[in-house]
């Protein structure tokens, strides 16, 4: 039985949405995948993050990523099901995307 570390999915996931603001190919990916796991809600605030960055530049990607982070934790603790799964939109994203 595998032991899934639940910050460290919504560290890892964070980080790959950070990743993938620049890359639209990547982003319209997440943007599917994920508002399907996580809920309509999800579109908005992915659509939001990349507004944040493009009006405030780069700069702003750790602070998207650490935001990201917080709401993948909470959404992990309410619905700890979803860890295996959001670990592996990371895994495929890692493999589009290395980084």
């Amino acid at each position: 039985m595998q032991v899934i570390h639940q910050p460290r999915v919504a560290w890892d996931a964070a980080r790959v949405i950070g990743a993938a603001v620049h890359d639209e190919e990547l982003f319209r990916w997440l943007y599917r995948v994920l508002g399907d796991l996580l809920g309509p809600a999800t579109w908005a605030a992915l659509d939001e993050t990349r507004d944040r960055v493009r009006r405030a530049g780069d700069d702003r990607i750790p602070v998207e990523t650490g935001v990201w982070r917080v709401r993948l934790e909470d959404s992990l603790r309410g619905r700890p099901d979803l860890a295996d799964e959001l670990a592996g939109i990371v895994a495929t994203a890692r493999a589009v995307r290395p980084y």
